[in-house]
């Protein structure tokens, strides 16, 4: 068996304060993920004992950027997609293992209005692109924060919230291309009509408390590891972030 973990941490120097390396030494992931590490090298000292580990930072500086560690050391290290319009954020992070490849995302978000919804739309073409490329050599398993709500039941306010950044047609309908291009949404593979189940909560109007939050914190896998996967969960119990982390295991 083998649990992977994907986590936005919001600033991994903040979280560090409020008990990311209790949680990271609890949980004993063979792959931790994380988005948001909003730093640049050299700005943590992070001693994870047994763990490989690998960066990829954002240009602009307290910005973006994501980082695996793995007990596994892979065969290969891929950061970005290979599209300088697109690696400037410190985005994507792929490792190569024996039987699929592990990838951490952290999707650009729409922003206020929509304002870069354009760039959005190339990245989800793009982003696709990329990981139906490295299928034909193996499967793919795609963790991260996503910055999209599927379904109105992945958010507690769907009416009002329609056509916002996270739940505008358009990056819903882009969810649905990748998902009809061979992808399982392993939350909801195992939970179809789990409802109340959220991954992200504004730090506004006390909507933790409430528990008016969105899913948009995925694993997605390849449909050819679909008799592979044995749980998934959402661990809301988890503070420390606005996110909280998100768990696959498989065979």
């Amino acid at each position: 068996m083998k649990k992977l973990i994907s986590w936005n941490v919001n600033g991994l120097r903040a979280c560090v304060k409020k008990g990311f390396l209790d949680y990271f030494k609890d949980v004993d992931a063979d792959i931790f993920c994380i988005q948001e590490s909003k730093l640049q090298e050299g700005q943590i000292d992070l001693n994870l004992e047994g763990y490989y580990d690998y960066w990829n930072y954002a240009e602009k500086k307290g910005y973006s950027g994501t980082a695996i560690f793995t007990k596994e050391k892979p065969l290969n290290v891929t950061l970005g997609l290979g599209i300088e319009e697109h690696d400037k954020e410190g985005r994507v992070i792929t490792l190569e293992f024996e039987d699929f490849y592990m990838i951490t995302v952290y999707t650009p978000n729409s922003q206020d209005k929509l304002a870069r919804i354009n760039y959005r739309m190339s990245w989800e073409d793009a982003f696709l692109n990329y990981i139906k490329e490295l299928e034909k050599n193996k499967p793919v398993i795609v963790c991260g924060d996503l910055n999209v709500a599927h379904e109105e039941i992945d958010l507690k306010n769907p009416k009002t919230n329609r056509n916002n950044a996270g739940f505008s047609d358009q990056e819903r309908e882009k969810f649905s291309t990748l998902l009809s291009n061979g992808f399982i949404d392993t939350f909801r593979y195992f939970y179809p009509d789990k409802e109340g189940a959220y991954s992200w909560w504004s730090y506004r109007f006390n909507a933790r408390a409430n528990n008016a939050g969105w899913r948009i914190d995925y694993f997605l896998t390849s449909n050819s590891l679909k008799d592979r996967l044995v749980s998934a969960d959402i661990h809301n119990e988890i503070f420390g972030s606005d996110h909280c982390p998100v768990e696959l295991v498989i065979k």
